[in-house]
């Protein structure tokens, strides 16, 4: 054989046309071979577009999920919403009808306690009610619980408040206390003089006034404690009096304006707290005339209303005292 000689089989196979397919090549090795194969760049374009089909379907998919999950989540807000508005729509007019019921209850009950038989200017239900938070006050009272007292730097400016019992009419250099029913069977006439005798006592507290404001005040006078015991009370026994034994002396302590026109009512062991004063002063100055000139009150653990200005008169009592705010409707105790 030369060499212009052809082998029938290698003529054969490079006759043989490439195969198109490459999957199908490669499903079938007996037809493969490596002319038939396709371009690598063909192949990763064909596996990348399969791919890219894949991912898409699955996105699709996904989307679809997420889709139907968002309306089904709207659909049951939706459905929470309407079930809140009716509701509230239920409530708003069950409320009406309970408010309109209270309203009409609270009008007649009003009415009823209206026409009930009055005690010292009261119906007798607000004079009920007026007596409990007295007593309530007295049971929670203790000479050792004494009011917040403050800095100089924390006095309020002056406010005046009340003039019942300061009439013009009023000469101070002729003014006198008068003390009745003393131990000694005596009633008595002081002067200022008398009063500032007794140990002299300062403190700042805070008087608040049962209109809702309050001030804070610098006080200068003497405890009341030291004037009882100087001008002790009468006993009930008849005995000389002794502070170890309260329960014997005259339970009530009344005071006056030298007019008359306005007065309180005082349970003694309110007037010997610690901390109720006798005052002549106010804020490093004697008193002016609108705020009780030449002596007047000063408790702080009551209100301002038993804050008597213009003292003329001091009565100890075994029977309570009238009081000028607990004849206006006012609880007699005032404390707070």
């Amino acid at each position: 054989m030369n060499d212009n000689q052809t082998n029938d089989s290698e003529v054969d196979v490079r006759k043989t046309p490439p195969n198109e397919n490459f999957a199908d090549a490669v499903a079938s090795p007996e037809t493969f071979n490596e002319e038939s194969a396709p371009a690598p760049e063909k192949l990763s374009t064909q596996i990348a577009a399969h791919e890219a089909a894949n991912v898409s379907d699955e996105v699709k998919s996904q989307s679809a999920t997420v889709f139907a999950t968002v309306k089904s989540t709207e659909m049951r807000e939706r459905e929470r919403s309407d079930d809140v508005e009716r509701q509230m729509r239920t409530m708003s007019r069950r409320s009406f009808l309970w408010g309109a019921l209270a309203v009409g209850a609270g009008f007649g009950g009003l009415g009823w306690v209206n026409t009930r038989r009055k005690v010292d200017g009261l119906p007798w239900p607000l004079r009920q009610s007026h007596e409990f938070n007295t007593q309530i006050s007295q049971d929670f009272f203790s000479s050792t619980r004494l009011a917040p007292t403050f800095l100089p730097s924390q006095i309020s400016a002056e406010r005046v408040n009340g003039d019942v019992g300061l009439g013009d009419d009023f000469d101070v250099s002729t003014w006198k206390l008068n003390v009745k029913g003393l131990a000694s069977g005596e009633d008595l006439s002081l002067s200022l003089r008398d009063i500032q005798k007794l140990p002299r006592v300062e403190m700042t507290t805070e008087m608040k006034c049962i209109e809702g404001w309050s001030v804070v005040v610098h006080w200068t006078g003497a405890r009341f404690l030291d004037f009882a015991r100087k001008f002790p009370p009468a006993t009930q026994s008849g005995q000389s009096p002794n502070f170890q034994k309260p329960d014997d002396l005259a339970p009530f302590v009344g005071i006056s304006t030298p007019d008359e026109a306005y007065y309180v009512g005082l349970d003694l062991a309110s007037a010997l707290h610690p901390q109720t004063l006798l005052c002549w002063a106010m804020n490093g100055k004697a008193l002016t005339p609108e705020h009780g000139a030449p002596l007047r009150l000063v408790t702080p653990v009551k209100y301002g209303i038993k804050h008597i200005k213009r003292i003329g008169t001091i009565e100890y009592s075994n029977a309570r005292p009238k009081d000028y705010w607990a004849e206006q409707g006012y609880d007699w105790g005032s404390g707070h």
